[in-house]
């Protein structure tokens, strides 16, 4: 018998309808379902030739209105469509509702939230890069409004003028709430006569009108800003105090040294803007804005005065952590440091290499100056460009003084980090050779350098030779090239000198100088009260080394910027130890000197500052034994080292004080208590060593 044509349902009609299949696929125990029961899920296609071909049922599928297509604004969104594209293209209902371009586009792909959130945020950065460039070339009125600040609340408030109370409107004295801005960097919004709308600004209980405000940057890039020239001068303080809330007080307190309108004004500075700085340094994640603050605040600190409560050394640390942190040691791979991908512009890429250009500099002036090992890191970035195959050229000032510093940090390594020695010094076979080597580099150096050169380019390559000749103390008497060495030492010191005196003659620039500098005039001081008392002596001019050392402690006391600071404290223990080592006049009994113990050190771990902290501890040692007055009362009414009569405070005993002569009764007013430091602060440039408290290790 033939069997009858076999049936396919579709797959559809096992799912749909009474859910039971027909044939001999018919489950057991069921009837089977009639051909002749309706069902408007199944359809029937027969595979003989008498029906239609699955041919003819493809072409008829293609042919059917099938799958709709919905416009790109509608696909963007995941949205249903009812465009129509035939026979006449109708624009969807959303897309006439919102007026929209309803369009179908074959290469349109969605774009996700996240890249869209990314491309907002780019473009909201460079409209407030625009609106920082317009506010520069004009000062647009602030839509912030502050209260007047109180009288009693800051010490200057009586060097504003009278004039200021015309400048508050009538609509700034009925709005006097304060809002979430001035709230938080001290603005407040006054008007000028001619009607023009200017922002003053607080911190603490200082206040500045904006007079004020545009002299102290105008003065902070005449005179500071030639030592490091890391910001930009056309920018106007406004876009500066928008861009940070720690960057433009520390201009003004650089700007506020030897500021003659003012002298009280950096003393007055001094507590808030430390405050402001280590609630900056609090907030995480930082900016490279916040690293320009620590690379000027690294290099003119704030006064103190004692090293026990200078954290100079320790903010430059911070300064190289949070730059690399950020990714400013690659700054043409910026994103891989940031949450989102970065786009730089060829500006803000050069304005990346500069700043870690600054940071490194920076950071091996404060190790040399501070006699510690540099945290700096000289890779590929400050490479120079024409080796590094790098589009972007530095300036020829500031790879020339990049040059110097890393030539002063082959020093350092080369004499001081040896990790055999306890005190990580070198033997004195290794050191002539290193020398030899070392004066080589320091010739081709200056042999680059070009007539134009600016004086302060000059003043840190000799600065850089200082450092180098330093490690002569550490050279035995009985070393071949001991002499020789020395003599180095003494033409490294007097060429170091000569040029900060011309700085000052020149252009007036010495009270300016940033603390470096001042590190090492110091130590040139102590070089020349150390050589001229030594068997050296019969070898040079007195009278030539006299008068150095004269102009010496006189550029140490033009420098200090406060009564009792650092700065004027060692001035007055060079004068105390010139005049108690006999004022230079040991010239013509050098046979009667040993030569083992004229220049050794007994402080041998601070690298080429050891002699500045080797020379305080015997200083310290000679006159608190003889119980020799208060150095405090001493800074008060310094010592003339040309006289031959002490100051009184040197020449007097403290009976009261028998065992703590040299220990000071602290701050007698606020303008001297920086960083609020403790009445009974010492001097201390040893921390531990000077508070008259502890033995020393060392035995005379």
């Amino acid at each position: 018998m033939t069997a009858p044509p076999f049936a396919v349902s579709d797959p559809l009609a096992h799912a749909v309808g009474n859910g039971f299949a027909t044939g001999p696929f018919a489950p057991a125990g069921r009837p089977p379902i009639s051909p002749t029961t309706p069902s408007h899920t199944s359809v029937k296609r027969t595979l003989s030739g008498s029906g239609d071909s699955l041919e003819d049922c493809d072409d008829s599928r293609k042919n059917r209105p099938g799958v709709k297509r919905a416009c790109n604004e509608c696909r963007q969104q995941k949205l249903r469509c009812d465009v129509v594209q035939v026979p006449v293209y109708k624009p969807c209902h959303r897309c006439k509702r919102l007026k929209l371009d309803c369009k179908i586009d074959s290469t349109f792909k969605r774009v996700g939230k996240r890249s869209r959130n990314m491309e907002m945020e780019k473009e909201i950065h460079e409209l407030r890069r625009q609106l920082a460039t317009q506010q520069s070339s004009s000062t647009a009125p602030s839509p912030s409004v502050k209260a007047p600040p109180s009288e009693a609340a800051s010490p200057i408030i009586s060097n504003i003028p009278s004039q200021l109370d015309q400048y508050l409107c009538t609509e700034q004295a009925g709005n006097s709430l304060l809002d979430l801005r001035s709230g938080i960097d001290g603005a407040s919004q006054v008007r000028s006569p001619n009607g023009q709308s200017r922002q003053s600004r607080r911190l603490g209980g200082i206040t500045l009108t904006p007079d004020q405000v545009d002299d102290l940057f105008e003065r902070f890039f005449t005179l500071f800003h030639p030592f490091l020239p890391l910001l930009d001068p056309s920018i106007t303080p406004d876009v500066y105090f928008d861009m940070s809330q720690l960057l433009p007080w520390i201009i003004i307190s650089v700007a506020a040294r030897h500021y003659p309108p003012d002298l009280n004004l950096l003393p007055s500075l001094a507590a808030p803007t430390s405050t402001r700085l280590w609630a900056t340094l609090a907030d995480v994640p930082q900016n490279y804005v916040v690293v320009k603050a620590l690379c000027i605040l690294c290099t003119w600190p704030l006064p103190v005065s004692s090293t026990s409560s200078d954290p100079t050394f320790m903010l430059s640390g911070l300064m190289m952590q949070i730059a690399m942190q950020i990714g400013l040691h690659r700054p043409s791979h910026a994103q891989d440091f940031a949450r989102f991908k970065e786009d730089l512009r060829e500006e803000e890429l050069r304005d990346r290499v500069r700043t870690w250009v600054a940071c490194n500099m920076i950071s091996q002036r404060v190790a040399t100056g501070y006699g510690q090992p540099p945290s700096t890191v000289y890779d590929w970035a400050l490479v120079p460009s024409a080796s590094s195959g790098t589009s972007y050229q530095l300036p020829e000032e500031v790879e020339t003084r990049l040059s110097i510093e890393r030539f002063c940090n082959k020093v350092t390594r080369s004499f001081y980090t040896n990790k055999m020695d306890p005190m990580g010094l070198i033997s004195d076979e290794q050191r002539g050779i290193m020398s030899n080597f070392l004066a080589h580099d320091f010739e081709e150096i200056e042999c680059k350098l070009r007539p134009n050169t600016s004086a302060i380019t000059f003043l840190y390559l000799r600065a850089a030779g200082l450092h180098f000749r330093l490690s002569a103390f550490f050279d035995s008497p009985e070393s071949q090239d001991y002499r020789s060495h020395i003599a180095s030492l003494w033409q490294s010191t007097t060429s170091f000198l000569e040029r900060v005196f011309d700085l000052d003659t020149d252009g007036g620039l010495l009270p300016h100088s940033s603390n470096y500098i001042l590190q090492m005039i110091i130590a040139a001081g102590f070089t020349l009260l150390k050589l001229l008392n030594s068997f050296f002596a019969d070898s040079v001019k007195l009278a030539y080394g006299r008068d150095l050392f004269l102009k010496t402690i006189k550029a140490i006391r033009t420098i200090s910027v406060a009564t009792n600071d650092l700065p004027s404290r060692l001035a007055e223990v060079l004068a105390q130890l010139w005049k108690s080592g006999g004022s230079g006049l040991r010239a013509g009994h050098g046979q009667g000197i040993s030569l083992e113990n004229s220049l050794q050190l007994k402080v041998r771990c601070r690298m080429s500052m050891s002699l500045v902290y080797d020379s305080v501890w015997r200083w310290r040692e000679e006159f608190q034994t003889k119980e020799r007055g208060n150095l405090e009362t001493a800074v008060e009414n310094p010592t003339n080292p040309e006289s031959n009569v002490e100051s009184s405070a040197s020449s007097t005993v403290d009976t009261a004080l028998p065992s703590e002569g040299l220990l000071g009764d602290g701050f007698g007013t606020v303008s001297n208590n920086f960083f609020g430091e403790a009445n009974n602060e010492v001097f201390d440039p040893l921390s531990w060593m000077l508070d008259g408290y502890t033995d020393f290790p060392y035995d005379m």
